[in-house]
């Protein structure tokens, strides 16, 4: 079986799936931005990688309201370009898998009508029941609806032309509209847990050179970007709280100032900063540690040393990290929102709390750190949650091998 990846930053949600086809004794070419593909050749053996150079759009061509479906075409174009050279030299791929995102998709079909395009269906935007209108600080209105239909064209044109898609939760299969999701399937990325695992020697070192370790009480929080979509400003207003109520504990906030899904701001704000004027004069800083960003293997280590781990989102994208907190063996407290709900069971294999209750979030961090290990049985099955569902090596890429064999065979 020939197979063609396409991501934007590759290999994303191909890190794993890429070597282990090329392991089993198929074809399989990686492509995407050079800089991105470049970075990657020492961790996929097996992967023949390609880079395409997106020009950038010429900015006084985007109108504001459809600039979203510009970028899309424009970097469609581009991928298309870079596939058409790669037919031309007799190239002739079995599977064409890319993300619904960014507009890789849209034109591959036109490339390769005899390939079956398999497309990962992350997210499609809904007016209702997701992501926006969600927050109250941050309301949904009548042009931001009209927006979404803008945003989800790209997405439909993909799957229009598509022949399978996959999602990795049910919940986010169920954001499509219901005759495209029954060309989808639901199968997780996985998380390895021969390296995600508990290790009560853990240690973590701080920015400032002090040590941590499970002898002391850490509460961690962690996302890519300090931002509302996780939950961020609901955390520093517990936060308060929570040092009141764990006098001793040290807090690990791990994540930059960047923006992902949330609202952007004016020139010179951050959520931080903003968090820093409502709250930041209640809190003690000698015990919070600010991390912009950490390399895999000391992020492994933070949640190895976690007394709790909070984790809080929209109903949106399930992050790595809160499946990634759980086969680590953390006390896991998340927000009672979907897909956390798939994952999570209140009281069997971690805590759920209301997302805007930080009152509710502090109290509740509170009492399961003083349950102590009466919580060790919650731990226990966080992490075997992930092994029987979600581990990599034997459910999830034996799972994803066999779709691309059943998609490549019609």
């Amino acid at each position: 079986m020939r197979v063609l990846l396409i991501h934007q930053n590759f290999p994303g949600q191909y890190r794993h799936i890429a070597p282990y086809l090329a392991a089993r004794g198929h074809e399989v070419v990686g492509l995407g931005e050079k800089d991105n593909v470049v970075r990657q050749k020492p961790v996929l053996p097996g992967v023949k990688l390609l880079g395409y150079t997106a020009p950038p759009i010429d900015p006084k061509s985007l109108q504001p309201f459809i600039a979203s479906l510009q970028r899309a075409v424009h970097r469609g174009r581009v991928v298309a370009r870079g596939a058409a050279k790669l037919e031309k030299s007799g190239y002739r791929p079995d599977v064409v898998a890319a993300h619904i995102g960014w507009g890789e998709a849209l034109f591959l079909k036109d490339v390769f009508p005899e390939a079956k395009l398999l497309l990962y269906c992350e997210f499609y935007y809904n007016a209702k029941g997701g992501d926006v209108g969600f927050d109250p600080e941050f309301p949904g209105s009548a042009d931001k609806g009209q927006r979404l239909r803008v945003m989800n064209a790209p997405l439909q044109m993909a799957l229009e032309a598509c022949d399978h898609g996959v999602a990795p939760t049910r919940w986010q299969r169920s954001q499509f509209p219901p005759h495209y999701r029954e060309k989808i399937t639901e199968s997780h990325e996985g998380i390895d847990t021969d390296i995600v695992k508990p290790d009560p020697q853990a240690q973590f070192k701080l920015p400032d050179g002090r040590t941590l370790s499970r002898s002391d009480e850490v509460i961690t929080y962690l996302s890519r970007n300090l931002e509302p979509y996780r939950g961020y400003h609901i955390y520093m207003r517990a936060l308060p709280e929570l040092q009141k109520r764990r006098p001793k504990a040290q807090f690990i906030i791990v994540g930059r100032d960047d923006i992902s899904y949330s609202a952007k701001l004016p020139a010179g704000e951050t959520y931080r900063k903003r968090a820093m004027a409502e709250v930041g004069s209640k809190i003690d800083w000698s015990r919070v540690h600010l991390i912009p960003w950490l390399p895999y293997k000391d992020y492994i280590s933070m949640l190895q040393i976690s007394a709790a781990h909070i984790y809080l989102t929209y109903p949106f994208v399930l992050s790595w990290s809160c499946m990634e907190s759980m086969a680590a063996g953390c006390l896991l407290i998340a927000s009672r929102t979907p897909p956390v709900e798939e994952v999570v069971v209140d009281g069997e294999n971690g805590l759920l709390t209301d997302f805007f209750d930080h009152q509710a979030l502090a109290a509740k961090v509170d009492e399961a750190i003083r349950a102590g290990k009466a919580m060790d049985p919650l731990r226990e099955r966080a992490r075997q949650t992930i092994v029987e569902k979600y581990d990599l090596k034997k459910v999830c890429l034996p799972q994803q091998a066999a779709l691309f064999e059943r998609v490549a065979g019609g």
